[in-house]
């Protein structure tokens, strides 16, 4: 990794430590970077945690990076933001976000491998295979451990049925008894709230914004279920697959605070073919 951090006015004087420890950078990465050779340089020379800095100094923080993916450039995935420091990709359904035994070369990180050659593919939020739209990636070290639960989102789901206008789920989530993937509702498990609004409908579904609280795994697909209105398309929680062949939700938003420039930063992902083609082929109703 390498990364250029220019110290700003109000960092002026203060040691390098005390600036990296407010910029996010973990204590364990700042001993790896202090023990590389070059790790830290200030205007191209050497500098310790303990050494001043000043306004307008350019620091470099550079580290060996770990092993890449292979690369494959022939995926087609669009990238909806870009710097030197952070990509937002919008992740097309079916798409997996890591490579597995049964997706060794068509997941997101081939696809990272082969638009950032030499990086370390390092999302910082992750949507199931089915689920799609906006994906961060860090392209350092510094950058994804700054971003490491700072991310809001909002998805968009299609579910079945028609829910109350808008409400705030808090039920726990846990794993279902002997299985590796499903989830389930139970007081035994991890406390998990997603808060919707529903924002248009047809005869057989409801389109919902939704903004988690929490982040457990399968969180809404598990909450919709539960209150009997399962996503459709999701076979595994009750949904049924007349519209959809995959789970109908969707990443459509996507904000942080950037880890170097300190703006706030806000992507979208527009609604996905699958999502557009129901809508065609329905009454639906935008509220």
């Amino acid at each position: 990794m390498s990364v250029k951090i220019i110290v700003s006015q109000s960092e002026n004087g203060k040691t390098l430590g005390e600036v990296l420890s407010a910029r996010g950078i973990s204590r364990r990465l700042t001993v790896r970077l202090k023990r590389t050779d070059g790790g830290m340089t200030r205007n191209g020379e050497t500098i310790r945690t303990v050494d001043r800095v000043f306004e307008n100094d350019t620091i470099i923080l550079s580290e060996k990076d770990e092993k890449q993916l292979e690369p494959n450039p022939t995926l087609s995935i669009g990238i909806l933001y870009e710097d030197e420091d952070i990509i937002v990709f919008n992740k097309p359904p079916l798409t997996p976000v890591h490579p597995s035994i049964k997706h060794q070369g068509d997941t997101l990180g081939n696809f990272f491998a082969a638009h950032c050659p030499g990086l370390t593919f390092r999302p910082v939020n992750r949507l199931d295979r089915d689920t799609s739209g906006c994906v961060v990636a860090a392209k350092n070290q510094f950058s994804a451990q700054a971003l490491q639960n700072s991310c809001q989102k909002t998805y968009f789901a299609v579910c079945h049925g028609r829910p109350p206008a808008e409400g705030r789920i808090d039920l726990p989530v846990a794993r279902e008894r002997e299985s590796i993937i499903k989830r389930c509702v139970s007081p035994n498990g991890q406390s998990a709230v997603t808060n919707y609004k529903v924002i248009g409908f047809d005869e057989k579904y409801s389109l919902c914004e939704i903004k988690l609280e929490t982040g457990r795994t399968h969180q809404i697909r598990v909450h919709f279920s539960y209150m009997g209105y399962p996503l459709a398309g999701d076979d595994m929680y009750g949904g049924r697959r007349e519209e959809f062949q995959r789970q109908a939700l969707h990443c459509g938003e996507i904000s942080f605070v950037h880890p170097v420039s300190g703006e706030n930063v806000t992507v979208t992902a527009g609604f996905p073919d699958d999502f557009q083609a129901w809508q065609r082929r329905n009454s639906f109703v935008r509220l």
